[in-house]
């Protein structure tokens, strides 16, 4: 038998495993390909199947109140109806995806950490169009996801670093400076990275 391949390296492999569900991927500075470049996402799943996850620093030209009407909802509520649709990550972007506080109940919602829940469902979106729904919303088109063991390898080459997740920085802190947020929870300055990524 070769070595490497016997039931005991396969436990400690399972072992091994780690979970990075409700958790903040933070691109490294010379991130590679252009979906990600400076880009924080929220892990909402991740498994022995893979991972599914959310940009939520990346807004789109477009409103909440646009996005409704498509769905044929009126969103009269400011400033919600001037807040931006995020790109979520490059996987089916005709479907929107709402990430929310608190969890609900509703048709189709992935509870994360029992503080946050991720809803693919019209029902939330109805709810908060009729003046209710979860207090606190991020609207994505599309989403992230990795295969199997993917997102593993990559950070593993390092092209992501990872931090516990905050509900304050996605829904509270200003779009603009969510990327520095999440590199300080890290206690890092990524000005820092930038300068010295590559030297040893």
């Amino acid at each position: 038998m070769p070595a490497g391949t016997g039931p005991y390296n396969e436990a400690m492999s399972a072992e091994q495993a780690i979970d990075l569900t409700n958790q903040f991927l933070i691109a490294m500075p010379d991130m590679a390909d252009p979906n990600f470049g400076g880009a924080v996402v929220f892990v909402a799943e991740h498994s022995s199947r893979g991972a599914l996850g959310l940009v939520i620093n990346r807004p789109m030209e477009l409103d909440l109140a646009t996005l409704f009407e498509r769905i044929d909802l009126v969103l009269g509520i400011a400033p919600l109806a001037s807040a931006p649709v995020f790109y979520g990550g490059p996987v089916q972007m005709d479907r929107g995806f709402v990430l929310h506080q608190p969890v609900g109940e509703w048709n189709s919602t992935v509870a994360v950490g029992g503080e946050l829940g991720l809803t693919s469902s019209k029902d939330v979106l109805e709810a908060v169009a009729g003046g209710g729904g979860p207090k606190r919303i991020l609207v994505t088109l599309g989403y992230a996801g990795w295969g199997p063991g993917q997102l593993e390898d990559e950070i593993s080459r390092n092209a992501w670093l990872t931090v516990p997740a905050s509900p304050d920085l996605i829904f509270d802190t200003p779009v603009e400076q969510r990327f520095q947020a999440a590199f300080r929870l890290l206690g890092i300055d990524p000005a820092f990275l930038a300068s010295t990524a590559g030297h040893a």
